[in-house]
């Protein structure tokens, strides 16, 4: 009787350590987190995927698709992991989500301590939380947002001091030290539509669908992203009426490509609004390139460690 027990215990164990869930449960994924759950029947608990807890021994677990599954089958909730409430991750998206609204709403740029208490977390962890999740800081997600608003300003029939004002900018010198930047021309020359800019274009593949990343002589001056790349064209044809624009230059397009496949984190902001996602990358890939001169060659190396990705070895084509 004792080795037939001891069978059906080995038997269910290899069961268990077989099932691909039980390789997320080990992992303490939680990207597993809402797609199933497990219990343990010497506990009388189930949890979620990602649970701190002690690893379960594999003869005495069991998987359940739903919550409902679970108490149906006599498991009580983890205290620890709390399974019934959203996961952690899915808070902070949340409470990110919220703040970047925040941002976006405000006229002016918050502090990091009026971010903070909003969220209701300290400005540390708060801060420690915005960038995991978005991967930028709230400082660099607000200047992102800053910047898209005055280029949208830009292109409405204001002066270039209204556009500077109305993007929430106290001073228009505070502006112009980092308008090059934010614009890669002169302000005047982007309100009229890149009046005599070179700009080379090149059209790539990322997470979020296909990106179109425009430069001049003097920086950035266009990330798009979208889902049909001729769209993303005409729209930086619409931008930039008066413009040159030449496609096809085979350095940018490596440059952009390599940047864009060191920085790309799919995982990053999953829980997140999709333009708020779009936010953060596109400050992402503007920050790798703004360091980069126009027209030198760098090795992938040398990106790597001016986005601070000194050790990937990730190769891209």
């Amino acid at each position: 009787m004792t080795t037939l027990v001891a069978e059906k215990a080995k038997t269910a164990a290899a069961l268990v350590e077989r099932d691909p869930r039980w390789a997320r449960v080990l992992a303490r994924d939680p990207a597993a987190d809402g797609t199933f759950w497990y219990s343990v029947a010497t506990t009388g608990i189930y949890c979620r995927p990602s649970c701190p807890s002690r690893t379960a021994n594999p003869k005495n677990v069991r998987f359940h698709a739903t919550i409902a599954a679970a108490e149906a089958a006599g498991f009580r909730s983890c205290l620890r992991c709390k399974p019934g409430q959203p996961s952690l991750e899915t808070q902070n998206a949340e409470t990110v989500a919220r703040i970047c609204r925040l941002i976006e709403e405000a006229d002016e740029i918050p502090s990091l301590a009026e971010m903070a208490q909003a969220s209701g977390l300290s400005p540390g962890y708060f801060h420690r939380v915005f960038k995991a999740v978005t991967g930028v800081t709230p400082k660099d997600y607000a200047s992102a947002h800053r910047a898209g608003k005055v280029r949208d300003k830009l292109r409405e029939n204001g002066s270039v001091t209204e556009a500077i004002y109305g993007a929430g900018f106290n001073s228009s010198a505070r502006f112009y030290e980092k308008s090059d930047d934010m614009l890669g021309m002169t302000p005047t020359d982007y309100r009229a539509g890149g009046a005599n800019a070179e700009i080379r274009f090149a059209v790539g593949e990322c997470s979020l669908g296909s990106i179109l990343v425009a430069r001049s002589e003097k920086g950035v001056c266009a990330i798009l992203l979208g889902e049909d790349p001729a769209a993303l064209l005409r729209d930086l044809q619409d931008r930039f009426p008066q413009a040159r624009l030449i496609g096809g230059d085979a350095g940018f397009e490596k440059l952009v490509a390599q940047v864009v496949g060191l920085i790309e984190a799919p995982a990053i902001g999953l829980d997140l609004p999709l333009d708020v996602r779009g936010t953060a990358f596109q400050q992402r890939v503007w920050t790798a390139l703004r360091d980069i001169p126009a027209g030198h060659t760098v090795t992938y190396t040398d990106i790597a460690k001016k986005i601070g990705a000194p050790k990937s070895v990730r190769a891209v084509a």
